[in-house]
């Protein structure tokens, strides 16, 4: 049975070019997740031109965004996953980056509804190929004691991109329009998977970690080990069930300022995109540092901190879809995504550490499997549909309101994983 080395170099790099290769690969991989999360964005602030232009109706619009997108990138995960605990991670990520990329390019030729669905759905299944090796990937480079930073530095990426893809892409599409600013956003991601192919360093697997079994199981037995251990299931319910909750603010804050407080669609998209990546990213990145430095005390910080997070989060969001003052709903917005962001990166170091270095990129599909589908599947229809049903309108803040208690449901998740955390790293460990 293969395991990994249990001398100090398991632990981390011994020397300066160790370091430098797993910070270079680090921040490559920042900018391939920034790369990935603008190319998901641009669609959303490009909806109504495309649309227009188009001549399709919101109903297939709405099918384009989510539907088209979600479906393919949650079912193509767990395949693509499993491939990346068997193959060369680095060529996984530099094949998928150039598809997405190609297909976002694609999406600018796009002649109608069918066309540009065929072109989403290659973004959506170019995308999958993405997070889980990287999340392997980092797991390797980084020990256990630092693998929460690092996975924060890594998901930084979603603020970043939400930023660009916000603030800018209605920017492209007014003064390019709207098939130039797919051109624009997809084209670099080609060269950049070049880059990702020839310096992207492939580290040995395990070597963050102590002794630990290096073998490649069947796929029925890491399916098993995942669903035997307890906290796991409590981090992807509360994981997912936050991701709910912020998917659906997510989707339909714009419209929320924009119905409620008057704003323009650029004024709204360049406030929330500054939102997501200056508080967003705050919070993303600071959640794993802190946890960190906290774990050293007890490893039920990694839980605690994103529970206590969110709970101290909630206040800020419902005083702000019900106050009538848009200055103070904004500040109020950012102050929340301090906290309710805390969760990006800490629960992924959570569930990379319950397991063995081979099942890590599975661990990684299966964790985005509930957050995509349940977060993003549901979270945004969840508030359109009790909108609808309290009549439309303004009534979209009181819609907002009602799924923040899909994030306090999580929470309980958050605690009830912590109770077994520590006896589940034991038994990875004796595995």
């Amino acid at each position: 049975m293969e395991r990994a080395p249990v001398d100090g170099a398991s632990k981390s790099p011994r020397s300066l070019v160790g370091v430098v290769r797993s910070r270079y690969a680090l921040g490559l991989l920042f900018v391939i997740y920034s790369v990935n999360h603008v190319d998901r964005q641009i669609m959303h602030i490009l909806i109504e031109p495309v649309r227009l232009d188009l001549h399709l109706s919101d109903a297939q619009m709405g099918a384009l965004v989510g539907a088209a997108f979600a479906i393919f990138y949650t079912f193509a995960g767990l395949p693509i996953a499993r491939w990346a605990d068997r193959r060369n991670r680095r060529n996984i990520i530099a094949v998928a980056l150039a598809i997405w990329s190609a297909m976002t390019v694609a999406s600018g030729f796009a002649r109608g509804f069918l066309t540009l669905m065929v072109a989403r759905i290659g973004v959506g299944v170019g995308e999958a190929g993405c997070t889980p090796p990287a999340h392997s990937l980092i797991s390797d480079y980084f020990p256990a004691e630092r693998r929460a930073t690092a996975l924060s530095t890594y998901a930084l990426g979603v603020p970043m991109g939400t930023l660009l893809g916000l603030a800018f892409g209605g920017y492209l599409a007014d003064q390019l329009g709207w098939r130039m600013a797919f051109f624009v956003v997809g084209a670099p991601g080609v060269l950049l998977a070049l880059l990702t192919r020839f310096t992207l360093p492939e580290p040995q697997r395990g070597r963050g970690d102590a002794a630990t079994d290096l073998s490649v199981q069947p796929l029925r037995e890491v399916m098993a080990f995942i669903w035997s251990l307890h906290s796991i299931r409590h981090v992807i319910i509360a994981a997912s069930l936050q991701t709910l909750t912020l998917a659906g603010w997510g989707a339909w804050q714009a419209t929320f300022l924009i119905r409620v407080h008057g704003l323009t669609l650029t004024q709204a998209g360049l406030a929330l995109g500054l939102i997501a990546g200056v508080a967003g990213g705050l919070g993303t990145f600071g959640g794993g540092w802190l946890s960190d430095r906290l774990s050293s005390r007890d490893p039920r910080w990694y839980l605690w901190l994103p529970a206590l997070g969110a709970l101290v989060s909630l206040p800020f969001s419902l005083v702000a879809f019900s106050t009538d003052s848009v200055s103070l709903a904004l500040c109020l917005i950012a102050l929340a995504s301090l906290g309710n962001h805390m969760y990006s990166a800490v629960g992924h170091a959570v569930v990379q550490s319950l397991v063995k270095p081979r099942m890590r990129a599975v661990m990684s599909a299966v964790a985005l499997f509930g957050m995509n589908l349940l977060g993003f599947g549901v979270g945004p229809w969840a508030v359109g549909v009790i909108s609808a049903r309290l009549g439309g309108g303004e009534a979209l803040r009181d819609a907002m309101l009602w799924v923040s208690l899909f994030m306090l449901w999580g929470c309980v998740h958050y605690v009830l994983a912590a109770r077994s955390y520590r006896r589940d790293l034991q038994a990875k460990n004796a595995a």
